[in-house]
């Protein structure tokens, strides 16, 4: 993981963000309602995530990290958010704890083709191939428009496997332009800043490119394991 988030990291720098941290315990304002994720969503059920109390949690993205960004610094603004994550789920592609890379671009000039541009770019240079990518409609509280951007399989190169599920394409990311609303929790005014975001798992990115099956191995001190990626 230590290996994928550093190239991520890298790849991004190179592009012009700066790299934003933020607490991991959070309270339910940064983490939900900030985002447009009203108390009745199901995202914020028991079943999804860690709670201390009623208030205060484990936070399950690094999406607050954004908002605690925007409501220190204005705009223009251009950072990933990198760190550890929270949610209850544990299966061979999902552990309670895993890491999320997030990325906020914020300015008066900003377009869903400058998004696009940039994740290909990125996905590129991580997979270190011409790789075809495909946007699908999507939803997510936080932006409008929304989609997941999927990769032609690096397993089989689109012809279809088991990895893919014969579909030949593989989704890797979520992204969207900011919500208004979103905005206005900030005091970002949305007449006249626009902005886009996007987020990725890192565990789904180094399973694919590293060619690891099992998700738990990431963290069971197996030496036999870790020495492949020394």
């Amino acid at each position: 993981m230590t290996r994928a988030m550093r190239r991520i990291e890298r790849l991004f720098a190179n592009a012009g963000f700066a790299v934003a941290e933020g607490p991991e315990v959070e309270d339910a304002y940064h983490n939900f309602e900030a985002l447009n994720i009203p108390e009745h969503h199901p995202a914020r059920a028991m079943h999804d995530t860690f709670y201390f109390d009623a208030e205060l949690l484990l936070r399950t993205h690094t999406s607050p990290v954004q908002i605690r960004v925007m409501e220190e610094q204005a705009p223009p603004l251009k950072i990933i958010a990198p760190g550890r994550v929270y949610r209850c789920d544990s299966d061979l592609t999902h552990t309670p704890m895993f890491h999320q890379v997030e990325g906020l671009l914020v300015d008066e000039q900003v377009s869903f083709a400058d998004l696009k541009g940039v994740l290909y770019d990125f996905l590129r240079n991580f997979f270190e191939r011409d790789l075809e990518l495909r946007f699908r409609p999507s939803y997510f509280p936080f932006t409008e428009p929304s989609a997941e951007v999927d990769i032609q399989c690096v397993i089989c190169g689109g012809s279809g496997c088991r990895v893919c599920k014969q579909t030949g394409w593989l989704e890797v990311l979520g992204c969207g332009m900011v919500y208004p609303e979103v905005f206005r929790h900030v005091g970002i005014d949305p007449d006249r800043y626009l902005g886009y975001a996007f987020g990725m798992g890192v565990e789904r990115l180094a399973m694919l490119r590293y060619g690891i099956d099992d998700i738990r191995l990431n963290f069971e001190n197996d030496l036999r394991y870790l020495r492949q990626f020394s």
